[in-house]
């Protein structure tokens, strides 16, 4: 992947940042230097936290940040291709997939801007009561604080918008922390703000460890919401250190689907081979589980491995490219010693499961053991399962047998089947006739369980980052 390596600044207060010590961001497909980002330590995130403070003294009205808001989509949809090949070199994304990406992004902020533009509170229903007879009440929508927003590798410009566009309309100042591995489609971002001018303090992005200026992020009072997108593990652990705080969750998924007898399984099957495999599996909602009712299973399986296989493995740049490189050789190690795990308690290995150079071929595994870690734990590479199930309530069974609850789905053409799955899976959001892996970035977005505690789109992320303050008048 021929690619330049630029260096890129923080931004604080307004003003581009040089702190003297730098991140390399490598290609995870051929490890080239791809950018360098000034790191932060503690001192630059205290100042980070002071800006954002200072701005919010000065609130802007909702027209000024939805204005900015529009501005930013508009600057994005005009600078798609550089925002995807950004995307692409440092997440290794395939560019098909890195332009689908940038285009979500611009839905997101354009979602944000009509969402400033609109929230308000609610009239109060005063007279309902004898005690509220002869009063007026209503609500005011208010916003919570400075929100420290830290986002993941795997959608490196889409989930960064999802946190600061809803915080931005909500009318609270952000520092953002990006992953260490993607943050220069954030700084990207950033200088989209700044183009469409947003002024300063509004956001501040800082890069560096998460063990060093995470904690600042966690343990200043003065940040008064925690926006965080990552493993389960680090966000339930945030979540127990910041008990004052309102901490938002969106964590990870073993994304179950169930295919019924009745399905259309050529349907069924171009949808779930696509789904499993994008960005190597590296979704919190790529299908991971798929349970098919056992007549169905071998035409299923007929229809499902040949897409599989015929799945284009390489270097993401390439145009033609549909799976890529796991963001770091752990991971990849990680996925096949998953594999090996499985197989050695009996289950069966139906393609992939090895390596085409560096990278790990789309894999599809029959027959894994429940408690197997592909069965119950997040892989979050190119694999899924497959097995067969004898009723419904064996297939709900195994669906939710995992601590995660974040997205399901269901293939069949009963309604009435489609509607109890839909009950009875605990999940947050739970897809028919659609790969699980579906996501409208203004749909409410997020999990139960271990799988998080709030929900992401713009409508829904803006009522979370501001509080609701009742005014009662006497008349």
């Amino acid at each position: 992947m021929a690619t330049t390596a630029t260096e890129h600044k923080l931004l604080i207060d307004g003003e581009w940042v040089e702190t003297g010590e730098w991140l390399d961001v490598h290609s995870p497909y051929d490890a080239d230097l791809v950018g360098r980002v000034a790191k932060a330590g503690v001192d630059e995130v205290r100042r980070a936290i002071d800006a954002a403070e200072h701005a919010m003294r000065k609130p802007l009205p909702a027209h000024e940040r939805a204005g900015i808001l529009d501005r930013v989509a508009e600057l994005l949809e005009q600078r798609s291709e550089e925002a995807a090949r950004t995307i692409s070199g440092e997440a290794g994304k395939p560019m098909k997939a890195a332009r689908v990406e940038a285009a979500r992004a611009v839905s997101t902020f354009t979602m944000a801007a009509v969402e400033a533009r609109k929230l308000a509170g609610d009239v109060v229903p005063m007279d309902a009561s004898p005690a509220g007879v002869g009063k007026l009440a209503l609500t005011l929508r208010l916003p919570v604080g400075v929100v420290a927003a830290i986002s993941p590798f795997n959608f490196p410009l889409n989930l960064v918008a999802h946190k600061i566009a809803p915080a931005l309309a909500a009318g609270c100042a952000v520092v953002l922390k990006p992953a260490s591995q993607t943050p220069l489609s954030a700084l990207f971002l950033a200088t989209l703000e700044d183009e469409a001018g947003l002024p300063a303090g509004w956001l501040n992005v800082v890069c560096g460890s998460s063990g060093e200026i995470g904690d600042v992020l966690i343990e200043d009072e003065r940040v008064r919401l925690i926006s965080f997108t990552g493993s389960a593990a680090v966000g339930w652990r945030i979540r127990e250190r910041a008990p004052r705080k309102r901490v938002n969750l969106e964590l990870g998924n073993a994304t179950p689907v169930i295919v019924a007898e009745d399905a259309d399984l050529d349907d069924a099957a171009a949808r779930l081979a696509a789904n499993a495999f994008s960005f190597a599996g590296q979704s919190c909602i790529s299908v991971q589980r798929i349970y098919v009712e056992r007549t169905a299973y071998e035409p299923f399986l007929e229809r499902f491995l040949p897409k599989v296989e015929a799945l284009v493995l390489g270097d993401p740049a390439d145009e033609d490219t549909d799976v890529g490189p796991l963001i770091s050789s752990s991971d990849r190690d990680r996925v096949l010693a998953w594999i090996e795990e499985a197989k050695e308690r009996g289950a069966t290995v139906l393609t992939g499961g090895a390596l085409e150079g560096d990278l790990l071929r789309p894999t599809v595994v029959a027959d894994a053991p429940p408690d197997a870690k592909l069965s119950c734990e997040e892989v979050f590479g190119p694999l899924c399962t497959v097995a067969a199930y004898d009723s419904l309530d064996d297939a709900l069974a195994l669906a939710n047998g995992t601590r995660f609850g974040l997205q399901a789905g269901v293939f069949t053409r009963d309604v009435r089947r489609a509607l109890r799955v839909a009950q009875e899976l605990e999940f947050g959001g739970v897809t028919v006739n659609e790969a699980p892996t579906f996501r409208a970035d203004q749909m409410p977005y997020g999990g139960v369980k271990d799988s998080g505690n709030t929900r992401e789109g713009p409508a829904y992320a803006v009522r979370e980052m501001t509080d609701e303050r009742v005014v009662v008048l006497q008349l």
